[in-house]
């Protein structure tokens, strides 16, 4: 049963984005793209998007609840500075991206297993070789200058890479894999899709054998296809969050 009553809920800003948040927090934990610790979602809740919510500091994705989530300030040079400030190097990647990416409304960064095989490869293009993998043609980025840990600049260097509203992942080299979009359910149907492409794809390469990679009009139909296709991505995430109220799961508290 959740926790938190009506009354505390209407006192904390911004609700509903934060159970959504909180409830991709808890699905990506399920479906192993986490790591430990580490890993850091975003979401913008002002207009020019540079006030944002995000996960605490090294709290576990199955524990993060809505009213846990940080609210920021990109443009507050003192946020390192507050008892409760987030991780160095999520502030720098997604402050850096909120701040100058304004249609980047929601972000999501994780190491997912394939997707991360995918970023270490020295081509890390996905080809469009189904219909998931199809879903990202032309709509992926490779940022091929990994310097560390995302310290410094790192967030206004990846910033740079985002600033076509068609480009909707980043494919980190030697890192890992960043998702945007306009709401926490369309970026987190992009991340879920991404990984499976990423392992279709990982697997396919194992066989040895050659491709059947579609062409360039039916991967950019199929991409433009699933970019219309209607209510998917919310219907994704509303039906994620009524499994886990079936369950009495927390997220929501």
């Amino acid at each position: 049963m959740n926790e938190m009553t009506g009354t505390a809920r209407a006192n904390i800003a911004h609700w509903q984005e934060r159970c959504d948040m909180a409830a991709a927090f808890r699905w990506t934990y399920r479906m192993n793209l986490h790591e430990a610790v580490a890993n850091h979602f975003s979401l913008a809740v002002n207009e020019d998007g540079t006030k944002f919510l995000m996960n605490p500091n090294q709290m576990h994705f199955s524990r993060i609840r809505a009213s846990d989530l940080l609210l920021l300030d990109a443009n507050d040079p003192k946020t390192l500075d507050r008892p409760d400030a987030p991780d160095p190097t999520a502030w720098g990647l997604h402050g850096g991206i909120h701040r100058l990416v304004p249609h980047a409304r929601c972000v999501m960064h994780v190491h997912s297993i394939h997707a991360t095989v995918l970023a270490c490869l020295a081509d890390s293009t996905l080809p469009p070789i189904d219909q998931n993998t199809a879903m990202f043609y032309e709509r992926h980025v490779i940022d091929g200058d990994f310097g560390g840990l995302a310290l410094g600049d790192e967030g206004e260097r990846c910033a740079g890479l985002l600033k076509d509203p068609k480009t909707t992942v980043m494919i980190m080299g030697n890192h890992g894999v960043l998702v945007i979009g306009a709401t926490p359910a369309e970026a987190f149907n992009r991340l879920y899709y991404f990984e499976r492409a990423a392992e279709t794809y990982i697997r396919a390469l194992q066989t040895g054998r050659p491709l059947r990679v579609l062409s360039h009009e039916i991967a950019s139909t199929t991409a433009a296809q699933l970019d219309d296709y209607p209510g998917y991505a919310t219907q994704h995430l509303a039906e994620l969050r009524r499994i886990l109220d079936t369950e009495g799961d927390d997220y929501a508290s």
